[in-house]
């Protein structure tokens, strides 16, 4: 039997659903480790005698490391083995993990988490590489549909089990339940992952090391990166130190997109975007990633900034949704595995996310919290159908040997647009509610009758509760202050929840760019 057939012959020596289960296992940690993080922030801080402004560095650092590692992800499996490179990610994240836990201060968890991003970043591509190759494209929908039940189910979860380690325990523990996950993820991939024979011949041939690009991508992310996090915070272009790493950020980024496209040994195969289906997924990629990461970050900070909940009921608010993710991702998985054009499948999940958005713009202050839970629940029934079409969509017509670099470029870009999306709503509420801050105000002088009436009433209340009428007085224009920036927070919040619904509108008859697959004949032949 020659190379090629041996290769088109080759499968997995263990079951492929264990294979699953096993690299799943790491995503889950990776991705509940980093929502645990962000609630408690305030009592890391604390802890550890720093500002919260500077306690945002824990988050910072991370996404900067991951960033720079993701698009390089796929070379690297390439260079030192795949099964190799994600076992050290592993090792690297669970033992940065421990160093979180025992940092005696803020410069200490810093590094651990720059440590742990480098690990965390390599992680995702890896997997969802690992389980193209292991399964036949007859059920790799319904493999990464478990692997997406990872993704979905941790953000879902994190807060709550973050708010509850931090107040019944310490911020020190939720880096520490991340030993024994990483210990039997190291266990079981030693036994049961291995590398298909493409890639360690791949291996053998050597690699030259693009120096100039992997500079330039190093310089171009992490700049970027820290602009998109850092920006809404320093006023965008009214900072200097924004403005000089936006200045370094973009053209770095085109030229290491120019280099690698004439290099012959890319580090990241940007070649591959010629591809019409693989450059369309990896487009619809950045756009879910923006709707993913942008409602999960617009609905609890409504509902703590505009409701007053506390992070934990935030994120209970938010777990019902989850648990639906979660059924849906298996239902995904099913119908991706018929022979359902997934282009329709994909249109049917952007005009069903439009309208659960636009139910969205409902919202307001006094909106109870089964109402918020149900529309939440809503909201995401829809996204199984793009996320999981657009997983599987990603390796057809493509090369098996590209696979690592696939999963990289298609996880760095759903990154980025999170990112992105992320920042531009922060943006966008900012700007929007001091627009209907000043709206409002044009309506509370003391010549508007309704104003007046509805002071007087306040007033009343206060002077009815034992307050004197000066303080009275002055209890009632802070409350009408208060209840005016309320209402326009939501009325942000409600104009958001629009913009995105219009924008994923748009794209539904986008998916029928790409070619329909046939059944059965997901990929074109290896080269070798």
């Amino acid at each position: 039997m020659s190379p090629a057939q041996s290769h088109q012959n080759w499968k997995p020596s263990h079951n492929p659903w264990a294979v699953a289960l096993t690299v799943t296992m790491a995503t889950f940690m990776e991705v509940l480790d980093s929502s645990i993080a962000n609630v408690s922030l305030p009592h890391i801080a604390g802890s550890l005698g720093a500002t919260y402004d500077e306690a945002i560095w824990v988050l910072t650092s991370y996404l900067v490391s991951a960033a720079i590692v993701l698009p390089v992800s796929g070379w690297l499996s390439t260079v030192f083995g795949r099964k190799r490179f994600y076992m050290t990610c592993v090792v690297l994240f669970t033992v940065s993990s421990f160093l979180c836990g025992i940092a005696p201060n803020l410069p200490w968890l810093i590094v651990a988490r720059v440590l742990q991003g480098a690990g965390g970043g390599g992680l995702q591509p890896s997997e969802q590489a690992i389980l193209a190759d292991t399964f036949p494209v007859e059920k790799r929908g319904q493999a990464f549909a478990v692997y997406g039940m990872a993704v979905v189910a941790a953000p879902a979860i994190g807060p709550v089990l973050g708010g509850w380690i931090t107040d019944n325990m310490n911020w020190h523990w939720i880096f520490f339940i991340n030993l024994p996950i990483g210990l039997l993820s190291l266990f079981f991939t030693s036994r049961l992952v291995e590398d298909p024979p493409w890639l360690r011949e791949e291996k053998r041939g050597g690699i030259k090391i693009d120096y100039i690009g992997l500079s330039l991508l190093v310089t171009g992310v992490a700049c970027f990166q820290f602009v998109l996090d850092k920006g809404q915070e320093s006023d965008w272009f009214a900072s200097r130190m924004i403005t000089t790493l936006s200045t370094i950020a973009i053209p770095a980024l085109i030229a290491f997109f120019l280099w690698e496209w004439y290099h012959p040994n890319p580090i990241v195969d940007v070649r591959l975007l010629k591809n019409r289906n693989f450059g369309t997924a990896v487009g619809f990629s950045f756009v879910l990633g923006m709707v993913l990461f942008g409602s999960t970050v617009l609905i609890p900070e409504f509902l703590q900034s505009s409701l007053g909940y506390t992070a934990e009921l935030a994120g209970l608010a938010l777990s019902p949704g989850g648990l639906v993710l979660m059924v849906m991702m298996i239902v995904a998985g099913r119908l991706t595995a018929t022979k359902i054009d997934p282009r329709l499948l994909i249109c049917i999940g952007f005009l069903g996310t439009a309208c659960a958005l636009r139910l969205m713009t409902n919202i307001y202050l006094q909106i109870d919290f089964t109402t918020i839970v149900l529309m939440r629940m809503f909201q995401v029934i829809f996204l199984p159908l793009i996320f999981v079409p657009i997983s599987t969509l990603n390796y057809v017509g493509v090369p098996r040997e590209k696979n690592n670099q696939v999963s990289g470029i298609s996880n760095f870009m759903r990154n980025i647009g999170g990112s992105i999306g992320t920042s531009g709503l922060s943006v966008f509420l900012a700007r929007q509610n001091q627009v209907h801050q000043v709206a409002f105000a044009s309506h509370t002088s003391m010549g508007d009758k309704n104003f007046i009436h509805y002071l007087n009433s306040l007033t009343a209340m206060f002077v009815s509760q034992g307050s004197d009428a000066a303080l009275a007085g002055k209890k009632a224009l802070a409350m009408a202050y208060f209840t005016m920036q309320s209402q326009a927070n939501a009325v942000s919040f409600k104009n958001s929840f629009f913009v995105m619904s219009v924008v994923i509108a748009c794209l539904s008859p986008l998916p029928f760019i790409m070619r329909r697959p046939k059944f059965g004949q997901g990929r074109a032949p290896a080269a070798h």
